[in-house]
C-alpha cells in the first residue's frame, strides 16, 4: 500500500507527463496503480482511502437494523449471531460483532438526547437528592445533598432516615447555611413530596405544601426516571459518596460515631466550596456572596409541625416525658424547648428528639420505645454523674485532720473505708497517729503500711507502728561457708594414708 507521500509523487508525475505508462516508469510502479489513484482524485475521494468491498453481513443488514431498533440498541452481538446462523449466515462471529457495533452507533446517533445548556439565574433554583451513607455500628445512614444552581454551592448533611421530618430539618438547615431560600426547590418524586400521579400530573404531599408555604418556596419534581433533569445534584451526590463513604478508592477508615460522619460532611463542604469550579472558574463560596442577596429571607422559627410535639426540658434533669415514658436529652439542653415524635412501628419503633437552635433544627437524641417507669437514658447525656451503688461511699475530707490523712495516698483511703466498716473505735486518734508517722518514716512507707493493715484487718492501737517497724527493720543474716563453718573438714583424713606409706619405706631401708 502506497504512503501519502508516494501517492502525491505519482499524481505530480502524471500531471507532468499526462501518460500512465510514463508516470509508472518515473515512479517505479504499475500503470494500473497510477490509473487507480488518478481516478480516485478525479472522483473527489480522499487520498489513500481504501476501496469499498462487499461484506458477508451486507445481505443481513436490514434484519440486524430491525433487531437493534426493537431492542432499543441493547441486543448483544452473540445473540444476534445465533439468530443470523439460523437464517443461513455463513460469516464469523467477529464479522457479526463489527456489523452490530456499526448499526448500534448509527442507531444511537439518531436517538441521542440533545441537551441544551441551562443558563441559571441567581436565587432561583435549589436541587436536592439523597445518597447511601456509611454504616455506623451496623446502622445505615443517609447523605442529604443540596446544590444551589447558580453558584454551584454544595451542602451535605448526614441523616439517620429519609422521613419527612428529617428531610424538612435538612432543608431548613440548608436555607440557614445559604442565608436564605430560593424561589424553587427541585427533587425526586418521593412519597415525602408526591403522593401519586394523575394523568402524568404529580399530586403533592400536604406536609410538603405546609412546609413550602412556611418558607415561601415552590417545591417541584422532575420527570419520573429522568435523573438528567437534575444532573447538577446527581453529580454532587456521586462526588460526596466518593469522598465521604469509606471505600478502597479513598482509603477512609470506618466512622466510630455519627458525630465523626457529621464532621466529615462539614470538612467536605469546606473543601469543595472553596476551590475553583471547572465550569464557572470561580469558587462557589465567592459566588454565594453574590447570590445571597437574591435569596429571600426565611422565618426565624423553623417549621416545627412535622417535628413532633413540643416539650420543655426541666432545668435540673435532662429528661422529657412522651406518651407516659421518659427519655433523656443532652445536658446542655436544660431548660430548652425540644420536639419529640415516634418513628417506625413494632420492635424497631424509635423516639426521635429534635432541637431547633440558631443553626436550624438538629436531631439531638434517638431512643427505642420505653415503658412507663423504665426510662430510656444515654450515659453521655449525664456528664460528671456516676451510678450510685449502696455501700460505695464517696470519700471526702470534712476537716483539716481528715484532709492530711487522705493526702497520704490510696492506702489511707482504703484503711478508712475498711476500718469504718469494721466499727473501729477512736479512728480520729489513729488517723492522727498515721499523719505523725508519715512525717517521720515517710509518706510512701506509711501509705503502704496502711494498705497492709486494711488488707489484713489490723485496726487496733499500735498495729500501724508494728507493721511499719516490721517493714523497715533490718536483720543481719549469717551464711555458713568453708571458712566459718564449725563442721569438721576432711583435711586430716587425707594425710592418713600418706604417713603410713612413708614409714614403711624407711623401715625397709
Amino acid at each position: 500500500m502506497k504512503s501519502d507521500g508516494e501517492i502525491m509523487e505519482i499524481l505530480a508525475a502524471y500531471d507532468l507527463t499526462g501518460s500512465l505508462r510514463a508516470t509508472a516508469e518515473l515512479t517505479g510502479c504499475s500503470h494500473h496503480t497510477v490509473a487507480r489513484h488518478v481516478a480516485a482524485r478525479d472522483a473527489g475521494r480522499p487520498i489513500a482511502e481504501p476501496a469499498a468491498r462487499d461484506r458477508v453481513t451486507d445481505a443481513f443488514l436490514p434484519k440486524i437494523e430491525e433487531w437493534v431498533d426493537s431492542s432499543k440498541g441493547r441486543i448483544r452481538a452473540d445473540k444476534a449471531h445465533e439468530k443470523l446462523l439460523a437464517l443461513g449466515y455463513a460469516g464469523s462471529e467477529r464479522s457479526t460483532r463489527r456489523a452490530i457495533a456499526q448499526v448500534k452507533a448509527a442507531w444511537r446517533l439518531g436517538h441521542v438526547r440533545v441537551h441544551r445548556p441551562w443558563i441559571t439565574e441567581p436565587g432561583m433554583w435549589l436541587q436536592y437528592d439523597f445518597g447511601d451513607g456509611p454504616r455506623i455500628d451496623g446502622v445505615k445512614t443517609i447523605l442529604f445533598v443540596a446544590w444551589l444552581a447558580f453558584s454551584r454551592f454544595r451542602i451535605v448533611i448526614a441523616l439517620r432516615d429519609r422521613t419527612a421530618p428529617s428531610v424538612f430539618a435538612a432543608l431548613d438547615r440548608s436555607f440557614r447555611i445559604l442565608g436564605g431560600a430560593p424561589t424553587y426547590v427541585l427533587t425526586d418524586n418521593e412519597k415525602t413530596v408526591t403522593t401519586a400521579h394523575v394523568a402524568g400530573v404529580p399530586v403533592r404531599n400536604q406536609q410538603t405544601l405546609d412546609f413550602a408555604r412556611h418558607y415561601g418556596v415552590t417545591v417541584l419534581t422532575c420527570q419520573p426516571a429522568d435523573p438528567a433533569s437534575k444532573g447538577g445534584v446527581e453529580a454532587s451526590v456521586k462526588l460526596a459518596k466518593a469522598d465521604i463513604v469509606p471505600k478502597d478508592i479513598n482509603l477512609r477508615a470506618d466512622y466510630a460515631s455519627f458525630a465523626e460522619l457529621e464532621a466529615a460532611c462539614e470538612a467536605f463542604m469546606g473543601e469543595v466550596n472553596n476551590r475553583e469550579h471547572r465550569t464557572t472558574r470561580r469558587k462557589p463560596a465567592v459566588m454565594l456572596t453574590e447570590e445571597a442577596p437574591r435569596l429571600h429571607r426565611i422565618p426565624d422559627a423553623a417549621h416545627t409541625v412535622a417535628f413532633g410535639l413540643a416539650r420543655t426540658v426541666p432545668e435540673n434533669t435532662p429528661m422529657i416525658t412522651f406518651e407516659n415514658a421518659q427519655y433523656s436529652v443532652p445536658a446542655h439542653l436544660l431548660g430548652a424547648r425540644v420536639f419529640v415524635r415516634a418513628h417506625g412501628t413494632g420492635p424497631d419503633e424509635q423516639i426521635v428528639i429534635v432541637h431547633h437552635g440558631a443553626g436550624g433544627p438538629v436531631e439531638v437524641a434517638r431512643h427505642h420505645r420505653a415503658r412507663p417507669g423504665s426510662p430510656a437514658m444515654a450515659d453521655e447525656h449525664f456528664p460528671g454523674s456516676r451510678t450510685r451503688i449502696p455501700g460505695d461511699y464517696a470519700v471526702k475530707a470534712r476537716s483539716a485532720g481528715e484532709a492530711e490523712f487522705l493526702a497520704i495516698g490510696e492506702g489511707a483511703r482504703t484503711w478508712l473505708l475498711e476500718a469504718a466498716a469494721a466499727g473501729t473505735a477512736r479512728m480520729n486518734v489513729k488517723m492522727a497517729e498515721a499523719v505523725t508517722l508519715a512525717k517521720i518514716a515517710g509518706t510512701v512507707e506509711v501509705d503502704k503500711a496502711l494498705g497492709n493493715a486494711a488488707f489484713h484487718g489490723r485496726f487496733a492501737h499500735r498495729d500501724l507502728a508494728s507493721i511499719l517497724n516490721a517493714a523497715t527493720a533490718r536483720t543481719v543474716t549469717h551464711a555458713a561457708n568453708e571458712r566459718t563453718s564449725l563442721t569438721q573438714g576432711t583435711g586430716a583424713w587425707a594425710a592418713i594414708g600418706t604417713t603410713t606409706m612413708n614409714t614403711t619405706r624407711e623401715e625397709s631401708r
